[in-house]
């Protein structure tokens, strides 16, 4: 098996993967504390990219979008493990606390290596060895010390953690236009930008005059046909960055629209540069 998951519960998870890479498209519902035991993991957003090896501790924020790639590298698997700080947990923690924090734009955020979170974490590892239920009070002093550690070490962590406004309404067409690459559902596009399927659907189409199914797949095959032509890219190297899945439906959907296969504009392209 590719691909194993072990859950302490709903909340701790170690994940481990030996293929060749392990592709998802995130805009998690909660916090993602991140440790990186060994293999590589890159961060893909509209903005910027990020890439973590080994010994790396992050936290994705909630509702970012993002395409995670993670590999196995050095010859050991990509192993990690991944702690979710849900809205309702850092509620209860937050109703104890006197915090006064400005809310900012959330990033992803690297975190340098420190003694105590990495003991935190690394402490995780031998009870996912447990088979029983894992106690619900032991889950929850794990993920309350995690959080007092960032804090300790991030004073600024607050305006994140303690950010629990939902995505209001936002201008669709400069959002669309930014973020097309990711392989969302369009119902959690309507929620990232603050409305209901049905009122999504209808402001897209006002916006582009076409369905948003179809304007993604014209951006994406657009987006791969300056890859080939003006970066000199290869398929395999940039398709599964720009929201295609595989790269025979990738490669199907670029013939489709340009009359060419990818192989086949690369080798035309080649020609008239002799």
């Amino acid at each position: 098996m590719d691909y194993q998951v072990n859950y302490i519960n709903p909340e701790l998870k170690l994940s481990c993967y030996e293929g060749k890479l392990f592709k998802t498209e995130a805009a998690f519902q909660d916090h993602l504390l991140v440790w990186l035991i060994s293999g590589e993991t890159k961060i893909i957003q509209a903005d910027e990219s990020f890439v973590f090896g080994a010994g790396s501790t992050f936290l994705i924020p909630r509702n970012q979008l993002a395409t995670i790639i993670n590999y196995p590298k050095d010859e050991l698997p990509h192993k990690a493990v991944a702690m979710h700080l849900s809205t309702k947990r850092l509620k209860e923690f937050f109703d104890n606390q006197s915090v006064k924090s400005e809310i900012e734009t959330e990033k992803i955020i690297h975190f340098h290596p420190h003694p105590l979170l990495e003991s935190c974490l690394n402490s995780l590892i031998p009870y996912f060895e447990i088979q029983n239920d894992f106690p619900e009070n032991i889950a929850s002093l794990k993920i309350n010390e995690a959080i007092n550690i960032l804090r300790t070490i991030d004073p600024k962590i607050d305006a994140v953690l303690n950010n629990f406004e939902e995505p209001g309404k936002i201008d669709l067409k400069t959002f669309m236009e930014k973020n097309f690459m990711f392989n969302m559902s369009l119902e959690k596009f309507g929620y990232l930008t603050g409305r209901s399927l049905t009122t999504f659907k209808r402001d897209f189409h006002e916006a582009f005059h076409m369905t948003p199914q179809r304007w993604l797949t014209k951006k994406r095959l657009e987006m791969a046909h300056y890859e080939l032509t003006e970066k000199n890219k290869k398929p395999v190297d940039f398709y599964h960055e720009i929201g295609f899945e595989n790269l025979s439906h990738f490669s199907f959907a670029f013939k489709k629209q340009y009359g060419l296969s990818p192989r086949e504009l690369i080798g035309q392209n080649s020609y008239f540069e002799k």
